[in-house]
């Protein structure tokens, strides 16, 4: 039988050291989860707003106009293209490109750095340029 303390380790988080590919992977369960839950409740009151005539709708419309509101729904317009954007990089490596470490971690920054980029363009353009 071989000696314990000379067989291998199985790796560690202290062992790898954290990149932008690591953190997308966190970020794609993450903002799944947000989207599944935040997102089809936000979803439901919507719909449930529009069925219940003006003054329920008005009340949703007032709720997702506040501070909270709109921090509520730029985190799921963020999540939504987080996660597309991930699902994405997730397609082409599933296709066996983008393995290279070097390709692979750009490819990681790109869908963050994208994700940010959609979200304020969707929402400069939603609430306009201030004046």
């Amino acid at each position: 039988m071989a000696d314990i303390k000379t067989r291998p380790l199985s790796p560690h988080l202290t062992v790898w050291r954290w990149g932008p590919h690591m953190v997308v992977s966190i970020l794609h369960r993450a903002t799944g989860t947000a989207l599944s839950f935040a997102g089809l409740a936000v979803l439901t009151w919507w719909l449930a707003a529009i069925a219940g005539g003006g003054d329920e709708y008005v009340s949703f419309t007032r709720a997702m106009g506040s501070p909270f509101g709109l921090i509520v729904l730029v985190g799921l317009t963020w999540s939504f293209f987080q996660h597309l954007l991930s699902g994405i990089r997730h397609l082409v490596m599933d296709s066996g490109a983008a393995f290279e470490l070097g390709i692979n971690k750009t490819f990681a920054i790109l869908t963050i750095v994208g994700s940010v980029a959609l979200t304020a363009a969707v929402w400069f353009y939603l609430l306009g340029v201030p004046k």
